[in-house]
C-alpha cells in the first residue's frame, strides 16, 4: 500500500509539474505577443508612421516643379509656394530646391541631392513644416510619398490606437513546410491595380479546428530572414480591413513553420488611400475565420 500510494503521490507531483509548466509558457507567450503589439502600436503613433501618409503624387518624365503654388506640377499643401525642382530621367530623380526653400534633405540645410528610393535603407527626406516626402518606385511608376506629422489619422490612432481579437494560443500554428524547387515566381496585384511578381518559397500546410489550409508566403527582397504572408479570410470586410492582413514568420526549420496569426496586422492601406499594399494570392484566401491578430481600423478607410 506504501508503495501504491507513493507512486500517486509521484504521479500527481509529476502532473502539477507539467501543468505549472505549460502554464508558465503561456504566461511567457501571452507576454511576447502584448510585448509585439505595444511596439506595433508605437511605430503607428510615430510622428511619420504609415497614418501620417497624406498623399502620394506621381511623377512625369523631365522637370517636375513641387511647391503649395497651383502653377506647380507636384501641388503640396504647407509647402512653400515654390519649393523647388525635381528631374526624373531613366528611373532616377534629383532635386533642386529654391533658394528661399526653408526645407531640409536629410535633415540638412542642402540644395540638391540625388533621391535614394524606398527600396534603399535610408531613402533620401525631404522636409518642410511638419511634412517629409521621399521618392517611390512602383513598377514602371515613379512618385513621391508624402508624410505629415500632423495628419489626422495620426491623431486618430494616438487618441485611440487599434484593436486586437483576444489572445488565442490556438492560432499560433505549427504547419508543414513544402519548398519549392526552384521557387514560384507568381504574379499578383496591389490596392492600385499594378501587376506585382511574388517570390513563392514554398507552402505552409496547417489545421486548424479540423480542417486543413495550405498558404503561400513570399519571399520581400533577396536575402530576408522573413517569410512575409498576405492572406484574408471570412472575417475580412467585417471584423478585419477587407482588404487583407500581413503577417510575417521565422524562416522555416527542420520542415516546419510557425505561423502567428495572433501578430497578424493591418496594412498601411487600412489607414491611408495612399498607400501601395499588396492584395492576397487566390491560394492565401482562407475560408476560415482567423479571429486573432488586429481587427478592423474603426477610423479607417473603406475599401
Amino acid at each position: 500500500m506504501l508503495k501504491t500510494g507513493s507512486l500517486i503521490l509521484s504521479a500527481i507531483f509529476l502532473a502539477n509539474a507539467v501543468a505549472l509548466a505549460d502554464d508558465d509558457a503561456s504566461s511567457v507567450y501571452r507576454k511576447d505577443v502584448e510585448t509585439w503589439r505595444a511596439a506595433r502600436l508605437e511605430r503607428l503613433k510615430s510622428p511619420y508612421g504609415w497614418p501620417s501618409l497624406v498623399g502620394l503624387e506621381w511623377l512625369k518624365e523631365g522637370a517636375n516643379t513641387v511647391g503649395s503654388a497651383k502653377d506647380n506640377a507636384v501641388v503640396m499643401a504647407k509647402a512653400p509656394p515654390h519649393l523647388g525642382t525635381i528631374t526624373l530621367h531613366d528611373g532616377k530623380a534629383s532635386i533642386v530646391l529654391d533658394a528661399n526653400a526653408n526645407a531640409t534633405i536629410d535633415g540638412e540645410k542642402k540644395t540638391s541631392a540625388t533621391l535614394a528610393d524606398d527600396s534603399q535603407p535610408k531613402p533620401t527626406m525631404v522636409g518642410f513644416d511638419t511634412v517629409k516626402f521621399y521618392f517611390v518606385i512602383r513598377g514602371d511608376k515613379f512618385g513621391l510619398r508624402i508624410k505629415d506629422s500632423e495628419a489626422a489619422t495620426r491623431k486618430q490612432v494616438v487618441e485611440h490606437g487599434i484593436e486586437n481579437f483576444d489572445f488565442d494560443p490556438g492560432w499560433r500554428v505549427e504547419a508543414k513546410w513544402e519548398a519549392y524547387a526552384p521557387a514560384h515566381e507568381v504574379e499578383g496585384v496591389n490596392i492600385i491595380g499594378q501587376s506585382e511578381k511574388y517570390v513563392i518559397p514554398g507552402a505552409a500546410t496547417f489545421t486548424h479546428g479540423g480542417k486543413t489550409y495550405r498558404v503561400e508566403p513570399m519571399l520581400e527582397n533577396p536575402g530576408d530572414e522573413e517569410l512575409f504572408l498576405v492572406f484574408a479570410d471570412r472575417t475580412s470586410g467585417k471584423e478585419t480591413y477587407g482588404a487583407a492582413r500581413f503577417l510575417y514568420a521565422a524562416m522555416p526549420k527542420d520542415g516546419k513553420i510557425v505561423l502567428d496569426f495572433n501578430k497578424a496586422y493591418n496594412p498601411p492601406c487600412a489607414f491611408t488611400p495612399y498607400a501601395t499594399c499588396p492584395l492576397p494570392t487566390p491560394q492565401n484566401r482562407l475560408d476560415a475565420r482567423v479571429t486573432a491578430g488586429e481587427k478592423k481600423w474603426r477610423y479607417g478607410r473603406e475599401e
